[in-house]
């Protein structure tokens, strides 16, 4: 399956068999780092970041030695490397869930990196225990390389925006648990007390206006970018956004423009970034943000591909 275009086609039913398998393998990888990472603000300690060869882990302390986990989607491996020099490799292959977690436990174990981490999957509608599951073992080599590279080009139109601002911003986050590649901003302000899990509470104790990129699942079934504020503020549903395909759903409670629409627009770059301005112009307008103390004027220019 060649695929050499910048932004390549991502049909959520070709490659779902194999996105379902590798969702649950990282968040075996996460678990590690949720175990062992400082609780770092908002949980971005425990996300993952874009790396040249694929996802890793932040730098993980294991007593006087630290550790990375990265999924190398170039090789197809997942490479475990400590800071004493040792490394070991788990091989990215069909294989079960449960065959990848006794792998990738085996492996911290020869290398005295030892952990415990609770095994059963999160943010899932049906969450199944990592250790057992053997019904999600489908890894096809080109449909995961074309996933990172697609996230390369997301990554780096998500960096360049965020130097717009000024203010609290997140790196650009790849969350293990839901599957998405963030960057979020921040209005300085506590957001009313949230219901609902530890992490939720702590990822959104203050205002947001947020941005992804998600693979999809039930009720958005296709690739798609999103954005959303908390608090939402009134009015936002109705507010017009940018380009053309953007609209607002109501299930997710967020706008969403579908991948497919950018990656076939004459600039993808541009269509993306008027997403990404329009959206957030329209929720910190609307949620009374003081743009004139968050935002650089001019705004520096977005980055292109070569």
């Amino acid at each position: 399956m060649a695929c050499d275009a910048t932004w390549p086609a991502l049909p959520y039913e070709e490659w779902h068999d194999t996105y379902a398998t590798l969702h649950l393998w990282s968040q075996v990888v996460g678990k590690v780092a949720l175990a062992l990472a400082p609780p770092l603000n908002h949980c971005w300690g425990v996300a993952m970041r874009v790396t040249a060869r694929g996802l890793s882990t932040g730098t993980l302390p294991s007593g006087s030695r630290s550790f990375t986990l990265e999924f190398d989607f170039i090789e197809h491996v997942l490479k475990i490397a400590c800071t004493d020099g040792g490394s070991r490799f788990v091989r990215l292959a069909p294989r079960s869930v449960a065959d990848f977690y006794r792998a990738v436990m085996d492996a911290l174990g020869e290398m005295g990196l030892s952990v415990h981490i609770w095994p059963v999957a999160v943010e899932m509608p049906s969450p199944v225990r990592l250790d057992e599951d053997t019904s999600h073992h489908s890894y096809d080599a080109s449909w995961a390389q074309r996933f990172w590279r697609i996230l390369v080009q997301v990554e780096r139109a998500f960096a360049a925006w965020r130097c717009g601002y000024v203010g609290k911003s997140s790196p650009v986050n790849f969350f293990w648990g839901s599957f998405d590649l963030a960057v979020t901003r921040f209005s300085g302000r506590r957001a009313p007390p949230r219901e609902g899990p530890a992490f939720e509470r702590d990822a959104y104790s203050h205002e947001v206006i947020s941005h992804g990129f998600w693979p999809g699942s039930a009720p958005l079934l296709e690739p798609a970018f999103y954005a959303y504020a908390v608090p939402s503020p009134a009015g936002l549903p109705d507010a017009p956004v940018r380009p053309p395909g953007a609209y607002f759903h109501a299930a997710l409670g967020e706008f969403v423009l579908p991948y497919d629409t950018v990656r076939k627009a004459p600039s993808p770059d541009d269509a993306l970034r008027a997403f990404l301005q329009s959206t957030w112009q329209q929720a910190a307008e609307l949620g009374g943000w003081n743009r004139a103390e968050l935002e650089r004027t001019p705004p520096p220019r977005h980055a292109q591909p070569g």
